[in-house]
C-alpha cells in the first residue's frame, strides 16, 4: 500500500490552512473593533453584576448637559452602529440591566406622546414633536424588549395595545426590561433595547429595522454611543445632575 505525501498536496493543505486563518482573524478583528471588546468586558458582570458596578448608568440620569434622561439602569453593551454579523448595522442601545425578566424598569427619556399599536407585545414609541437639538425636527424614541420569551408583555398597564399619542413625562413608568424576540425558542437576553427614529415628513415614524431611519444617540444622551467613535469602552455617565 502507498500513500500520496506529493509536495503538492502539502501545499494545498498549508494554503487552505493559511486562508481559514485569514477569515478566522478578520472575523475576530470585526468582532472587536465592532463592540466585541465591549461584550467581553461585560461578561462579568452579566454573571455578577454586583462585581462591577463601575459598568451601570443609573436610570433617570442626566449626563452632563444631555436634553434626554437616561431610559433604564444596567450595562451599555451595543451601542449605535455596531455590527453583530456580516451586513448588520445596529440601530441603538442595548442596555443589560444584569436582572431578571420584568424587575429592571423602563422610563421615558423626554416627554412626549406615546403610542403602542396593537400587536406590539413589547415595544412603545414617543413622539417628540420638536427635536431638543434641531428645532423644527419631529423625532420619535423607541423602546423594546419589555416582554418574556413567550410575547407576556411587561410594558406598563397605562399603555395597553392600542394606545396612541398619549403625553407622557420624562420619567414616566414603560415597563421592565426583557428578553422577548419573537422566537420562544431564541430569546435575547434581558435589556432594553432603545433608539431615535426619524419622521417620515408626514407625521409618522420610518422604519426602526433600518439605521438610516435613525439617529446617533451620543449626544442626546451624552454619552460615547456611536461605535464607529467608540470601538472598547462601555458607555459611562461621567457626570449627571
Amino acid at each position: 500500500m502507498s500513500h500520496d505525501t506529493s509536495p503538492s498536496k502539502f501545499r494545498l493543505v498549508f494554503a487552505v490552512l493559511f486562508i481559514l486563518a485569514i477569515v478566522v482573524g478578520f472575523l475576530v478583528y470585526r468582532w472587536f473593533s465592532s463592540g466585541g471588546m465591549r461584550a467581553a468586558r461585560v461578561l462579568a458582570y452579566k454573571s455578577d453584576p454586583s462585581t462591577r458596578p463601575d459598568y451601570e448608568v443609573n436610570i433617570g440620569a442626566r449626563c452632563g448637559e444631555a436634553p434626554f434622561i437616561i431610559p433604564t439602569s444596567g450595562a451599555i453593551v451595543y451601542i449605535w452602529d455596531d455590527s453583530f454579523r456580516s451586513g448588520h448595522r445596529h440601530q441603538g442601545i442595548d442596555t443589560f440591566g444584569g436582572e431578571g425578566v420584568n424587575q429592571t424598569p423602563v422610563v421615558a427619556a423626554y416627554p412626549g406622546y406615546l403610542t403602542r399599536l396593537s400587536d406590539w407585545k413589547s415595544s412603545v414609541i414617543i413622539r417628540i414633536p420638536e427635536d431638543p437639538l434641531q428645532p423644527g425636527r419631529q423625532i420619535w424614541t423607541y423602546y423594546t424588549h419589555m416582554a418574556d420569551k413567550d410575547g407576556n408583555s411587561f410594558v406598563a398597564l397605562d399603555f395597553p395595545p392600542g394606545t396612541q399619542d398619549v403625553y407622557v413625562e420624562a420619567g414616566t413608568l414603560l415597563g421592565y426590561q426583557g428578553n422577548f424576540s419573537g422566537d420562544p425558542f431564541n430569546p435575547t437576553g434581558t435589556h432594553l433595547h432603545f433608539s431615535i427614529v426619524l419622521d417620515d415628513k408626514r407625521g409618522e415614524f420610518r422604519n426602526e429595522l433600518e439605521i438610516q431611519n435613525t439617529l446617533d444617540p451620543s449626544p442626546y444622551l451624552g454619552l460615547p454611543l456611536n461605535a464607529n467613535q467608540n470601538k472598547t469602552e462601555i458607555p459611562q455617565c461621567t457626570k449627571s445632575e
